[in-house]
C-alpha cells in the first residue's frame, strides 16, 4: 500500500543504525548497513514534496530526489531505481560516500526549517542495492551498435560514468588504467569502511559484461603516447584524476616515516584486497602500535586517521591549521573519527619533524589563530607566538591535497593545453584544445568530490557524442560534395 508523503510530522528522522565503535574500529567493513525495507520506505515518506526541491538543486547531478523518494515510499522500487539511474551512473556509490550534509541533505527544506533532513543518501543506497539484489541491473544493451570507438584514460568515477553513458549510446569503449584493478580512486583511494570494494567491482564487471574493454597495467606515455591512442580511437577522454601529492616543508620532512596519504591508503586497500605489500609487512606503511599524526583537514585526512585506528595505532592525532568550522572535510566523518578515538588538534601547524632519516619520535607544531579573510573570503591563519608544542609521532601522514601531474610530459603531448593550476583546459563541452580529446573529473576540475567527477564524466559523454555526430555529418557532406 502506498504511504502518504510529508510524514515528517509523525515519522522521526532516522538513519541506518551505525555499528558500534567497539565493533567497527577493528575491521574495514562499512559502518552503516543498508536500510531495512520498512525503514527505508518510512524515511522516504518524510519528504515534504516541496514545490522548489532545494535537495535537487543542492545535488551536482540534479538528481530527481523528490520523485524517487515518493516512489520508494510507495514500494515502487524498480521505478525508483530507474529514475535514480537516469541521472546518475553510480547512485549507490554516491549514496555511500557523498557528503550529503553539505549537498542534498544540507539543502533539504526540512533541515532548514528545523524538522531534520530526509536521509537522502541512505535511501539512494537502499534503492540501488535493492535493484542489485533483485537482479534488475543487467548488462547494457544499446539499441544500436555504432562503429566509432572511444578510448578512456582512467577508470575512476569520471571514466566509469562516461563509459556507462557512451556504451548506452552504442559506442565501442576501451578503458585504459595504470593500475591492476579497475575503479581508480574508488578501489585504491577510499577505505572499505566507507565503500566496500564489491560495490565497485560489480559496477566495473557490469561494464565489462556490457562490452566495455578494460586494458589494465597500461600507462599512457610508457605503453603508448596520447597520439597513439588518438590513432586507435575516434575520440579520447582523459579521466586520470589528480595524484601529485602536496608535501610538507620544514626540518625532518624527508624522513622515511613521513609518508604520502595516497601511498598509505593504497597500501591499506591492497592488503584488504588480499595483496602482499612489502611496505606494509615491513611496517613502513602500517600504523600498528605507532603514534600516528595526520596533517590535513579534508576527507582524505579523515580516511587516514580512521584507517590508522583500524590498523591498531597506539594513538591517532589530526593536525589542522584552521578550526572545525573552516575545515573542508565532511563534518560527519569528523564525528565518526572522534567516536573512534582520534584526537583533533585544531588551529595547529607542523613546523618540524624530530628524528632521523629512518624514524621519528615527535612533531613540533605551533598554535594558530584566525585572522582576517583572504582574497577568497576564507579566514586566513597566523601563528600564535610562543605556542609551540610537541606531539609523539612514529608515523606522519601528509594529507594536504593533490595537484595534477604534468600530463603533457607524461603523455608525450606537449601541445595539450593546461590551466594555470596545471589541470587540463576544457571548453564547456569538456573538449580540450586537441580535436576529439576530452577531459573530465579532477584532471579538469581540480581535486573535488566523486559526485562532481560523475557529473563531469556524464557531461563529457554527451559532448563526445555531439562531436562525433557532427564530424560524421561533416564527413558525409564532404563525401557527397566530392
Amino acid at each position: 500500500m502506498a504511504q502518504k508523503m510529508a510524514e515528517f510530522v509523525t515519522v522521526a528522522h532516522s538513519a541506518p543504525k551505525k555499528r558500534s565503535v567497539e565493533e567497527r574500529a577493528h575491521d574495514f567493513n562499512e559502518i552503516y548497513p543498508i536500510f531495512p525495507a520498512l525503514q527505508g520506505g518510512k524515511q522516504a515518506s518524510r519528504c515534504s514534496q516541496c514545490g522548489v526541491p532545494f535537495c535537487q538543486t543542492g545535488c551536482p547531478l540534479q538528481n530527481n530526489i523528490p520523485d524517487w523518494l515518493r516512489l520508494a515510499s510507495e514500494g515502487r522500487m524498480r521505478e525508483a531505481w530507474q529514475l535514480s539511474e537516469a541521472t546518475s551512473s553510480l547512485p549507490e556509490i554516491c549514496g555511500r560516500i557523498c557528503p550529503q550534509d553539505r549537498l542534498c541533505e544540507g539543502a533539504c527544506v526540512l533541515e532548514q526549517s528545523g524538522w531534520e533532513t530526509v536521509t537522502i543518501g541512505a535511501v539512494e543506497r537502499y534503492i540501488t542495492d535493492t535493484a542489485w539484489a533483485e537482479g534488475w541491473i543487467e548488462p547494457i544493451r544499446p539499441e544500436q551498435e555504432l562503429a566509432q570507438s572511444v578510448g578512456i584514460i582512467g577508470s575512476g568515477p569520471a571514466g566509469l560514468a562516461a563509459a556507462d553513458r557512451l556504451r548506452r549510446m552504442g559506442y565501442q569503449v576501451t578503458i585504459y588504467d595504470r593500475y591492476d584493478r579497475a575503479g581508480g580512486l574508488l578501489i585504491y583511494g577510499i577505505p572499505g569502511f566507507k565503500l566496500e570494494k564489491p560495490a565497485v567491482a560489480r559496477r566495473t564487471q557490469r561494464l565489462a559484461d556490457s562490452g566495455v574493454e578494460f586494458v589494465l597495467n597500461f600507462e599512457v606515455g610508457r605503453d603508448a603516447t596520447l597520439d597513439d591512442l588518438r590513432e586507435r580511437h575516434d575520440a579520447i577522454l582523459i579521466a586520470t584524476g589528480v595524484y601529485k601529492a602536496k608535501r610538507l616543508s620544514g626540518p625532518g620532512v624527508g624522513s622515511d616515516a613521513v609518508v604520502r596519504a595516497l601511498d598509505y591508503l593504497t597500501t591499506s586497500n591492497r592488503v584488504g584486497l588480499g595483496d602482499e605489500v612489502e611496505a606494509f609487512e615491513s611496517g613502513l606503511l602500517n600504523a600498528e602500535g605507532k603514534h600516528v599524526v595526520v596533517v590535513g583537514g579534508g576527507d582524505t585526512a579523515m580516511d587516514c586517521v580512521r584507517t590508522a585506528v583500524r590498523q591498531g595505532a597506539r594513538s591517532v592525532s589530526c593536525l589542522y591549521r584552521r578550526d572545525r568550522e573552516n575545515m573542508p572535510g565532511s563534518r560527519r566523518e569528523v564525528g565518526h573519527a572522534e567516536e573512534e578515538g582520534v584526537k583533533f588538534e585544531w588551529l595547529a601547524l607542523p613546523k618540524a619533524i624530530h628524528g632521523d632519516a629512518d624514524s621519528i619520535d615527535a612533531v613540533r607544531a605551533v598554535r594558530m589563530r584566525l585572522a582576517a579573510p583572504d582574497a577568497s573570503g576564507r579566514r586566513a591563519v597566523e601563528e600564535t607566538p610562543g605556542s609551540e608544542f610537541d606531539l609523539n609521532a612514529d608515523l606522519v601522514i601528509e594529507a594536504l591535497g593533490f595537484d595534477a601531474e604534468d600530463l603533457p610530459a607524461l603523455f608525450g603531448a606537449p601541445e595539450l593545453k593546461l590551466t594555470r593550476h596545471g589541470t587540463v583546459h576544457v571548453d564547456p563541452h569538456q573538449m580540450t584544445n586537441l580535436e576529439g580529446v576530452f577531459a573530465a573529473g579532477d584532471i579538469a576540475r581540480g581535486a573535488s568530490l566523486v559526485v562532481w567527477a560523475v557529473k563531469d564524466g556524464q557531461d563529457a559523454a554527451e559532448g563526445m557524442r555531439d562531436w562525433l555526430q557532427a564530424r560524421e555529418q561533416r564527413d558525409a557532406l564532404l563525401e557527397s560534395a566530392a
